[in-house]
C-alpha cells in the first residue's frame, strides 16, 4: 500500500514509518526540511518539503496515497510560546482532512491523545466520554478542539479513524516523562506526586496499532489504544527496582498544586524548566490521564505490554546513551 505520513519526524510518527516500510509499504513523508531528515531517508521513504499548516503543500504528496495517517501536533508542556498550538493542531488538522475528502483518499487514521477528555479524577473512562470543562493546558484545548473537527467531518462522511493513545513512553522519547526519568537516573528526582496517574504505553505498540487501525478499524470509529494504567509513583517504583534503588518519595500531589499560582507568577519575568512551570505543576497536582483500551483490545487485536517491559527496554537504552555521553 501507499501511506503519507505526517509528523514523520516526531517520537509516534517516526516508529510508524518504521513499522509501514518494515510491513512492505511505499511511505511519503511530509517534513518541514528534507536535509535534517536523513534518517527516514535511509528507511526508503519519499521525503516532501511541507508543513501541515500549509494546505498547498501536502496537495502533491497526498495525491493517490491509499491511506493517510495524521501524526503531526504541537506537544508542549510548560513553555512560554504557546501560539503554534492552535494553527497546527487544529488547522493542520482541518488541512488534512479537508486534503482527504477533496482528494478522494479511501481511508486516514487521526492521532488523538486521552488528554481531550482532561482531568478524569480517577474515571478509567471509555470511548463514549465526553469532556465539559475548562482544559488544564493549550495542548488538551486544541487536541480538543481538532478532535471535535474530526468527529464531525466523520459524521459528514469522511472515511477516518480516531485513535487516543495515554502517556506514550520509549527509546526517543523527548517528553517530559524521559527528563524525569534521566533525572532519577542521575540521582536528582527526590519526590513524585501520589495521586497523579496515567494509561502508560509504550511507543512499538502504539505504532503497531496505528497500522492495525488503518487495516482492521471500522471508519468512523474511535479506539483508546492507551496502555496499563499506574500512578506516576508506581510508574517510578518500577523503576527503581530496574535500577536497584530506592524510589523518589511520594509526595501528596496537593503539594505540587500549591506551587501553581507562584510559578504562573515567576514565568511572567524569567524563564522556568518545563518540568517545574505551572503546566507541569499543575498536570502533577493529582491529574489522571486514564483511559479503557477494552475497545481497542477486543477489535483491533491491540496488546500492550507491561510497564515493567517497556520501562526495561527504555531505561536500557538511556543508560547506553549515558554510557556513551561520559
Amino acid at each position: 500500500m501507499k501511506y503519507f505520513v505526517t509528523g514523520a519526524t516526531g517520537f509516534v510518527g517516526g516508529y510508524l514509518v518504521r513499522e509501514l516500510r518494515a510491513a512492505g509499504h511505499e511511505v511519503r513523508c511530509l517534513v518541514r526540511d528534507p536535509n535534517n531528515a536523513s534518517e527516514l531517508a535511509r528507511l526508503g521513504v519519499s521525503l516532501h518539503r511541507g508543513d501541515v499548516t500549509d494546505k498547498a503543500s501536502m496537495r502533491e504528496p497526498m495525491s493517490g496515497v491509499d491511506g493517510v495517517f495524521h501524526v503531526a501536533a504541537w506537544y508542549k508542556i510548560g513553555v512560554r510560546d504557546q501560539s503554534p498550538a492552535a494553527p497546527t493542531n487544529i488547522g493542520g488538522t482541518r488541512n488534512v482532512l479537508e486534503l482527504m475528502r477533496e482528494l478522494s483518499i479511501p481511508k486516514g487514521v487521526y492521532t488523538s491523545t486521552l488528554a481531550v477528555n482532561s482531568d478524569t479524577h480517577g474515571q478509567l473512562v471509555n470511548e463514549s466520554y465526553h469532556f465539559k470543562g475548562v482544559h488544564l493546558t493549550e495542548y488538551d484545548r486544541t487536541k480538543s478542539e481538532a478532535h471535535q473537527l474530526a468527529e464531525k467531518m466523520i459524521s459528514e462522511g469522511l472515511p477516518l479513524v480516531i485513535v487516543m493513545p495515554g502517556l506514550i513512553y520509549g527509546p526517543g522519547d523527548t517528553s517530559t516523562v524521559r527528563t524525569m526519568l534521566l533525572q532519577f537516573m542521575k540521582r536528582l528526582l527526590p519526590m513524585v506526586p501520589r495521586e497523579t496517574a496515567f494509561s502508560w504505553a509504550h511507543v512499538e505498540d502504539i505504532a503497531r496499532t496505528h497500522l492495525l487501525a488503518m487495516e482492521t478499524a471500522r471508519v468512523g470509529e474511535k479506539y483508546i489504544i492507551c496502555g496499563p494504567t499506574h500512578t506516576l509513583a508506581e510508574g517510578f517504583k518500577v523503576a527503581a527496582g530496574l535500577l536497584g534503588r530506592r524510589a523518589p518519595f511520594a509526595a501528596p500531589s496537593g503539594l505540587f498544586r500549591t506551587m501553581v499560582a507562584p510559578m504562573r507568577l515567576i514565568e511572567r519575568f524569567i524563564p522556568v524548566p518545563a518540568t517545574y512551570s505551572s503546566d507541569a505543576m499543575q498536570v502533577s497536582g493529582g491529574v489522571t490521564h486514564i483511559g479503557d483500551n477494552a475497545k481497542a483490545r477486543a477489535e483491533l487485536g491491540y496488546a500492550p505490554r507491561a510497564l515493567s517491559i517497556g520501562l526495561a527496554e527504555t531505561l536500557a537504552h538511556e543508560k547506553r546513551l549515558l554510557g556513551k555521553a561520559s
